[in-house]
């Protein structure tokens, strides 16, 4: 073989697409998992389906320190956030398995990945991307049945006063935010 030859790797085709099927199997898994521990596990999130009827769930992937991997971080809320990307955010029913997708919203460098006709074809993320780029206020409108601001606000409070005489402690500076 020459030296300035190039190797040709032979892919098979369903090969590939059964490896694209797995990623996208374990992806929905993990997010799944997720958000299932932040609704039933997070101390947080539980405080506040005590007292309120539904809870918005924030979740935004991470690098890990070292650079070699993402980790899922998990916000329960009462508020939905304003649309990033990079982020997903769920709206459940308080103490039950409903779960509403409001948006999942990848980082901006793979949006093109997600188009229709693609291996990566998504058409939920595709949605959201598209509310994301053209009608962002729609899609940061408050749910129709979330509570007025008044209330959500003494809902933090009450929860942060029980936390505070509870022996679980926050991470530090979580307290100050109210």
């Amino acid at each position: 073989m020459k030296d300035n030859a190039i190797n040709v790797m032979k892919l098979n085709v369903l090969d590939a697409h059964d490896r694209l099927l797995e990623i996208k199997k374990k992806e929905s898994i993990t997010i799944s998992q997720g958000a299932e521990d932040c609704l039933k596990k997070n101390p947080l999130s539980l405080a506040l389906q005590e007292k309120s009827p539904y809870i918005y769930m924030f979740a935004h992937p991470r690098t890990e320190p070292d650079g070699n991997g993402k980790r899922m971080f998990w916000q329960p809320r009462l508020t939905k956030p304003k649309a990033q990307t990079n982020s997903y955010l769920f709206r459940a029913i308080s103490k039950s398995d409903s779960i509403e997708i409001c948006w999942l919203l990848p980082s901006e460098d793979t949006w093109g990945q997600n188009k229709k006709g693609n291996v990566a074809e998504n058409e939920l993320v595709e949605w959201s991307i598209n509310m994301y780029k053209y009608k962002k206020k729609e899609l940061e409108e408050p749910h129709p049945d979330d509570l007025p601001e008044a209330r959500m606000k003494t809902i933090y409070h009450e929860v942060v006063s029980s936390i505070k005489t509870k022996k679980w402690q926050p991470k530090q500076g979580f307290l100050e935010a109210f």
